[in-house]
């Protein structure tokens, strides 16, 4: 690790070694002078399984017996149930009572003990309660394994788009954007890497701006995937040191772009896909060869018809 306490280059190649049998290589496309790398592809349908593998591979076998657990209204609850179903570790899984159904159900389908909050904070206080009493957390973002995990997708986007000057991937807490910035910036410095996040859901910038963590009231945005209430001092040291910026799109410019991807290349992503195309069409991200992570396809068709109400029709 560095000194700062995030990962190194040679912490992203270990990673990517040891999680191998476990996760896929998922390609990159371009098309019209974009290039996407295709994360939605990733078992469960993100990325979030890269660092959940890395981390809970390097438990000690008293700390997987005890379990996993991990809170999560979303793609990081997925992941955790997957990883303690192909590793064999028992996973409970604490989620608010607006999580979709559908992400409950797939939870619970890997095996996953899931248990409903009323809230995201009461969801953050019976994790609190579950580690107190013994089980291991798999934090989503403010854990150096994990963040060297999603670093592999660094790595790939190298080797497949080796011409890209610009980097973009979206935000929640932090950990996707500071592992392919450690990589990014150790291989090839000169290549700029921006962060993005929705407007109601911009706890990075916040931070950034205030120089230390901010707790956010509530998270208003449709980007429920990027909804950490607030960033860690690990994810914010990354992106002081690593990251050139970070930008902030509004919910209507990340369902523009989520319809122009439907359009153009068959998809359908996440508002926190989208967002890093919003960012590019709205000239907030600037380069010659932009490479745009396409981090989660995790979104119900109910709340896409209810979003394309919402802002189409006023």
């Amino acid at each position: 690790m560095s000194a700062a306490g995030f990962p190194t280059f040679d912490d992203a190649v270990a990673a990517r070694k040891r999680i191998a049998p476990y996760v896929l290589g998922t390609p990159s496309i371009a098309r019209d002078g974009i290039a996407y790398k295709l994360e939605f592809l990733q078992h469960t349908g993100s990325f979030k399984v890269r660092g959940a593998f890395n981390a809970a591979l390097q438990l000690s076998p008293q700390e997987r017996e005890r379990g996993i657990v991990a809170v999560s209204g979303g793609n990081h609850g997925l992941a955790v149930a997957y990883v303690g179903s192909e590793l064999g570790i028992s996973a409970t899984v604490v989620m608010p009572e607006t999580t979709p159904a559908f992400v409950v159900d797939r939870a619970r389908s890997d095996g996953a003990h899931v248990l409903l909050t009323e809230t995201i904070a009461g969801a953050f206080a019976k994790t609190e309660e579950l580690v107190g009493a013994g089980s291991t957390l798999l934090h989503p973002f403010d854990d150096a394994r994990v963040i060297a995990g999603q670093a592999t997708i660094g790595l790939e986007m190298l080797e497949q788009i080796p011409d890209a000057d610009v980097y973009v991937a979206s935000i929640g807490g932090g950990g996707l954007l500071a592992g392919i910035a450690s990589v990014v910036k150790a291989l090839k410095p000169s290549a700029r890497v921006v962060g993005v996040e929705t407007r109601g859901a911009d706890a990075m910038r916040l931070a950034l701006d205030a120089g230390k963590p901010v707790a956010l009231p509530a998270i208003t945005s449709i980007a429920r995937t990027l909804g950490a209430p607030a960033v860690t001092e690990l994810t914010l040291r990354a992106a002081e040191r690593l990251v050139d910026d970070v930008v902030v799109v509004d919910d209507r410019d990340a369902l523009a772009a989520i319809l122009e991807l439907q359009a153009s290349l068959g998809i359908l992503v996440e508002p926190a896909a989208a967002c890093t195309l919003a960012a590019l069409r709205l000239g907030l991200v600037r380069g010659s060869h932009p490479a745009l992570v396409m981090c989660g396809c995790n979104v119900g068709l109910d709340e896409f018809a209810a979003w394309r109400l919402r802002f189409t029709s006023s």
